[in-house]
């Protein structure tokens, strides 16, 4: 089951959003990402969070089908984290995030660490403009890259990404470790049609970006 999960972070690029979405099972809002969803017009399944960022008329304009979850504002989990959970007792087999990126840079990267956390049973993705960026953890098989020659590709570890291999990138790895803070894996670029990512100890963030 494929879920998307629309946060209350700036979504700058909807067409962009769009070109990534395919086929969803299930649509999680969480908190403010419901105003996403109302501008995109997708129906939503379920709403979690405080609700600090929607207002009453929003919440009025919701569907009997729309399952609201409440939570206070005095809480341990960010609104993402209980749509992420939610998600995985959904039994959701790959997770698409957006709405996780821009504005304040402590939400952005408060975000970035929580999706890559191994807990999460689910390929996890995310969608920032026209960027695709994927968790791929060692015990995930291989990622395989689904944009167009040329596109850049990033590796950034997080933290230490082991053995790390490359097929179809101009710049090959062949079972490198890539060290936390090191700029090594920025702006490879995709060579062949088919190209895919792997490694042995860790969890990298590889981050499609298309070119022109």
């Amino acid at each position: 089951m494929r879920v998307l999960i629309l946060a209350n972070g700036d979504i700058a690029d909807e067409r962009g959003l769009r070109a990534h979405l395919g086929t969803v099972d299930q649509v999680i809002c969480a908190d403010g990402g419901l105003l996403h969803a109302q501008r995109l017009g997708l129906a939503v399944n379920w709403l979690i969070g405080d609700m600090d960022s929607v207002d009453e008329a929003a919440l009025a304009s919701l569907g009997e089908a729309t399952q609201v979850e409440r939570y206070p504002a005095a809480k341990n989990e960010t609104d993402l984290e209980l749509a992420l959970q939610k998600a995985a007792t959904l039994a959701a087999s790959s997770v698409l995030v957006a709405g996780a990126g821009g504005g304040r840079v402590d939400h952005a990267l408060a975000n970035i660490l929580l999706l890559a956390q191994q807990r999460w049973p689910f390929a996890l993705s995310f969608v920032e403009g026209q960027q695709l960026a994927s968790v791929l953890h060692a015990h995930g098989g291989a990622l395989e890259l689904t944009g167009a020659v040329g596109q850049l590709v990033s590796l950034l570890p997080l933290p230490q990404a082991e053995g790390v291999r490359t097929q179809g990138l101009a710049y090959p790895l062949t079972g490198e470790t890539l060290a936390f803070g090191t700029p090594r894996g920025i702006s490879n670029v995709q060579s062949a049609k088919q190209a895919r990512v792997s490694l042995e100890q860790g969890t990298l963030l590889v981050i499609e970006t298309p070119s022109g």
